[in-house]
């Protein structure tokens, strides 16, 4: 996600915080649902319904993270009519965020905006590089786990998959993979991948997407043209790297993404263990 889109975004979903007498935020949904653009509210609310499930899963009273409330509206003319809302705190956003779809890109932002109890936009902006680059990883996990199996279908050896990946990468960086971990200081027993940035990783789950495509659209059975097929589509994803002026084995090697994964579990655990109510100041008067 662009720096820009970042910082519209966050400047949108502030625009529309609200703050009860007892200071804690809060949003309206009608308003979240334009946040996260939804046109129709019956079909909003449908992911409301999944988010209050999940509160109560999580150990929380739904009355205190999603307050529902009636105001009146203008429908034209001078008009109004009353329509159900609701109040709703950071983590019930969070949880309504949680059970969106992700492809869109206001969801992906919410997901990481309200589990950020800070109006800080770079950490903002670092908690959403942070998370792009974890689901980066775990999409390169998906799809090659997709080609070992339909390797090991077509060839019937569960060794032909990392002698083929190894080939890609040779395609891709211009060395081998045992000489990039070298190269970027990972260690042997761990998979380069883990420690490659978003861009190269994209770049190797897009070559291993290409190479499922063909492999099944174009019946390859053989061990040694999947390996070819393979290492031209690694070739290719390094040509539009190339002419983008980007040179995969020369970028640094980030954050190991264990670390990364282990610290934003950390704090989304943080954030559901105790997040703030609605009506705490009732609790206490109780």
């Amino acid at each position: 996600m662009k720096k820009e889109t970042v910082k519209y975004l966050t400047k949108d979903f502030e625009s529309y915080a609200n703050k009860a007498e007892d200071g804690i935020e809060f949003w309206f949904a009608r308003d979240l649902q334009h946040l996260l653009e939804y046109s129709e509210w019956r079909n909003f609310t449908k992911v409301i319904n999944k988010a209050k499930t999940a509160c109560e899963t999580a150990g929380h009273s739904i009355s205190d993270h999603f307050v529902g409330i009636n105001k009146m509206v203008q429908i034209g003319s001078g008009t109004e009519r009353e329509i159900d809302d609701l109040m709703l705190t950071r983590f019930a956003c969070y949880l309504i965020a949680q059970n969106g779809d992700p492809k869109k890109e206001a969801i992906a932002f919410a997901q990481n905006y309200f589990a950020v109890q800070t109006r800080k936009f770079e950490i903002i902006e670092q908690r959403i590089k942070d998370w792009e680059r974890l689901i980066a990883r775990q999409k390169l996990t998906l799809s090659e786990k997709e080609l070992s199996e339909l390797i090991y279908e077509r060839t019937g050896n569960d060794r032909d998959f990392g002698i083929i990946r190894s080939k890609g990468d040779q395609a891709l960086f211009g060395y081998t993979t045992k000489q990039m971990k070298t190269k970027l200081g990972v260690k042997s027993n761990r998979p380069l991948a883990d420690f490659l940035p978003v861009i190269t990783i994209k770049a190797k789950d897009f070559a291993s997407e290409i190479t499922i495509f063909n492999v099944k659209d174009k019946d390859i059975k053989s061990g040694q043209q999947i390996s070819w097929e393979h290492i031209r589509n690694n070739k290719g994803v390094r040509k539009l790297l190339l002419d983008r002026g980007i040179k995969p084995e020369e970028l640094p090697a980030e954050e190991d993404v264990k670390k990364l994964e282990r610290r934003v579990k950390s704090e989304d655990k943080k954030f559901f263990k105790n997040p703030d109510k609605l009506n705490s100041n009732e609790d206490k008067e109780d």
